[in-house]
């Protein structure tokens, strides 16, 4: 048993990704979670997809979507079905970057939404400034069977919302920064069968090695992390957490 990084992005880790496997299999990561941001990258998740403990995540994310295209939504379609795919995304809105308009990323949401209930794969949700309106929008058009929302940065209100449409919780690499009281508070309120762990390597290395770039094998300290803000064993945290990954996945 050891860790399950439900959100990372591996053939962007430093020195590729068989490299950063090897390191996370050291570190104690089981299975890995490698998410695409464009059909590019989604097609490199694919590929690596099928190795043990690795699986995929194919989609395009909202700050990406600008050209999103008949034959990208093909691809796409093509992509999900791939063996060891198992969740569509990552997708979402986001209102922090204006590159996109709004209404261009929630008609390429809309399409990741229906992609993920039709061929019953997990939907990977991307928020920053935006959990409001993504709610409504899988509120209004109903959720998939499975989701998660990654890196979870909403309130209190936004939190209970999500957790009525069923979805699973992922706290990734800022949970363990100094000034993040409010992301534990919020760590702590999410049920004990909800929560997954990530690191969206590269993105958000935690402490102890913020300010290097990030890697799965890092999912220990966030791991680590959140075992402290819960007041819980990090050994149990990490069984609980693969369970919880696998069952979000639809690998149990």
């Amino acid at each position: 048993m050891g860790w399950f990084d439900s959100h990372c992005h591996l053939e962007l880790c430093e020195g590729g990704a068989a490299a950063a496997l090897e390191r996370a299999r050291a570190a104690g990561v089981a299975s890995l979670l490698t998410v695409g941001i464009d059909i590019a990258s989604s097609r490199r998740c694919a590929a690596l997809a099928g190795s043990d403990g690795v699986y995929a995540a194919v989609g395009v994310h909202p700050n990406d979507c600008d050209e999103f295209s008949d034959e990208d939504a093909a691809a796409l379609e093509e992509l999900v079905r791939a063996p060891g795919v198992v969740a569509v995304g990552e997708t979402g809105l986001d209102l922090y970057r204006d590159t996109v308009p709004l209404q261009r990323q929630a008609e390429v949401f809309d399409f990741h939404i229906a992609l993920a209930a039709r061929s019953d794969r997990a939907l990977v949700i991307h928020t920053r400034r935006s959990a409001t309106l993504v709610l409504d929008r899988l509120e209004a058009v109903g959720p998939p069977r499975r989701l998660v929302f990654h890196c979870w940065s909403g309130d209190e209100a936004e939190l209970r919302r999500a957790l009525e449409l069923g979805a699973y919780i992922g706290f990734a690499g800022n949970v363990s920064f100094r000034s993040a009281d409010d992301l534990r508070a919020a760590a702590v309120s999410v049920p004990a069968d909800r929560l997954v762990v990530e690191t969206d390597a590269p993105f958000l290395t935690p402490e102890p090695h913020r300010g290097r770039p990030n890697e799965p094998a890092n999912v220990v300290h966030v791991g680590a992390a959140l075992a402290a803000a819960r007041g819980e064993d990090a050994s149990e945290l990490a069984r609980r957490t693969d369970a919880n990954a696998q069952a979000l996945l639809g690998l149990r």
